[in-house]
C-alpha cells in the first residue's frame, strides 16, 4: 500500500524538479540604453545591460558575449560568471549566417577560431581540437565537419577525425540527419554519412538539408523536388524555390512561379489566403501580414494570432518576440503578453536544460 502511494509522489516530485531546473531566458536593450543584458520569462532583469554584443543561451546553459577591449568572445553562465577556458583569446564566427544569430555551444561543443584557425571546445572550456582549420561547422547528432585546405574531415565530440575521400570533392556541408551534402569535382552536388561515404551520388544542381526524412534537391533543368534518404524522389521536380521541411508541421515552403505555398511529404499543396505574405513555419506557426499588421497563423492556415503587431520574430520555445509602436516584448502562443512592450530591442526565448 505504501508502494503506491510513493511512487506518485515521486513522479510528482520528479516533475517539480523537471519544471525548476528549466529557464528561460532572452537578450534584451533597456528602454535608451545602449547595451543588452538578459531578462527571464517574466521580463525581469536577471544579468545587467552591460554588453554592447552578447548572443542567446544554449541549452548547456551558456551565452556568448563580445569583449570590444579584449577583441575576443567570452561565454557567460545564468548568473552571468564567465566560463574558464584553456585558451582565452579566440572568437567565435560571425558574418552573414553567424553575425546577428551567432550559435555558441551546440551539443556540447562551439567552433573556435584563433590566429584565423579553427578548433573546437567543450562546455568544460577544454580544447578538443586544436585550432588548425581553415573553416568549421557546428555540429549535429553528434559530428560537424571541418577542412585544411584540400582535405574535408568529420570531427565527432572526442576529437576523432575521419577524412572524407571523395577524388576531386570541392566541399562538404554541415551534418543534418546524419547526412552531409557534398560537391563533387562536377560541381554537382549528393550526400556522405557520418562515415564520410558517399550515400546519394552527386548528381544534383544543389541540394538542401535533411529534415523529417526529406530534403529538396534541384535537377539540371533547374527544378526541385523532394527526395529521401536513399536519393529517390519522394516529391517530383516542379517546384522554382523549396525550403527543408519543417519539424513540427511537417510542412515546407515552395514555390512555383511567382506564387508561395506549402506542401506536405505526400506532396499535398496547401497555402495561406488571408495574409499578405507566406513565411516559414517555426515551433508550429508562422508569421502573416494583413492590412499592414502582423500575427501568426497554424498548420491549417488559420489565423492562431490576429494580427495586430508591427513587428514579429519567429516562435521559438513557446515564444515568440513582438512589437508594439516602437517597444519589443514577448508574447505566448495565445497571443498574450508575458513581457510588456517596454524595450528596445528583444530577441528569441532562450530554453536552459
Amino acid at each position: 500500500m505504501k508502494l503506491n502511494i510513493v511512487l506518485p509522489v515521486l513522479g510528482l516530485v520528479a516533475l517539480a524538479y523537471s519544471s525548476i531546473s528549466q529557464t528561460y531566458l532572452v537578450q534584451v536593450k533597456p528602454a535608451g540604453s545602449k547595451t543588452w543584458g538578459y531578462a527571464n520569462e517574466k521580463g525581469e532583469i536577471v544579468i545587467p545591460a552591460t554588453f554592447e554584443k552578447c548572443y542567446e543561451f544554449s541549452e548547456e546553459g551558456y551565452a556568448p558575449i563580445y569583449e570590444p577591449s579584449e577583441k575576443a568572445h567570452h561565454f557567460i553562465d545564468v548568473k552571468g560568471k564567465r566560463l574558464a577556458t584553456q585558451i582565452t583569446d579566440f572568437k567565435l564566427r560571425e558574418g552573414f549566417l553567424f553575425g546577428f544569430g551567432l550559435r555558441g555551444f551546440t551539443e556540447g561543443m562551439t567552433a573556435i577560431m584563433q590566429n584565423k584557425k579553427f578548433g573546437y571546445m567543450n562546455t568544460e572550456g577544454k580544447v578538443v581540437v586544436q585550432p588548425k582549420f581553415n573553416d568549421a561547422t557546428e555540429f549535429d547528432g553528434g559530428y560537424a565537419v571541418a577542412n585544411s585546405e584540400a582535405k574535408r574531415i568529420i570531427i565527432d565530440k572526442k576529437g576523432n577525425e575521419t577524412p572524407v575521400e571523395i577524388p576531386g570533392l570541392l566541399d562538404v556541408n554541415k551534418f543534418s540527419e546524419g547526412f552531409a551534402p557534398y560537391r563533387a569535382a562536377d560541381k554537382q552536388w549528393g550526400f556522405v554519412n557520418t562515415s564520410g561515404k558517399i550515400v546519394i551520388q552527386a548528381k544534383f544542381l544543389s541540394v538542401g538539408y535533411f529534415s523529417n526524412g526529406l530534403a529538396w534537391a534541384k535537377t539540371s533543368d533547374n527544378k526541385i523536388g523532394y527526395i529521401d534518404t536513399d536519393g529517390n524522389w519522394v516529391i517530383k521536380p516542379g517546384f522554382d524555390v523549396a525550403k527543408e521541411f519543417d519539424k513540427s508541421t511537417g510542412l515546407a515552403r515552395v514555390k512555383t512561379g511567382e506564387k508561395w505555398a506549402y506542401t506536405n511529404k505526400a506532396g499535398e499543396i496547401s497555402t495561406m489566403s488571408d495574409s499578405e505574405v507566406i513565411s516559414d513555419f517555426s515551433d508550429g506557426l508562422a508569421e502573416g501580414k494583413k492590412n499592414g499588421k502582423i500575427g501568426f497563423y497554424n498548420a491549417k492556415c488559420v489565423w492562431e494570432i490576429e494580427p495586430q503587431f508591427d513587428g514579429v520574430r519567429d516562435f521559438k520555445n513557446g515564444f515568440a518576440a513582438a512589437k508594439k509602436g516602437e517597444k519589443w516584448g514577448m508574447i505566448n502562443k495565445q497571443g498574450d503578453w508575458v513581457i510588456q512592450p517596454i524595450y528596445d530591442g528583444i530577441h528569441d526565448m532562450a530554453l536552459v536544460k
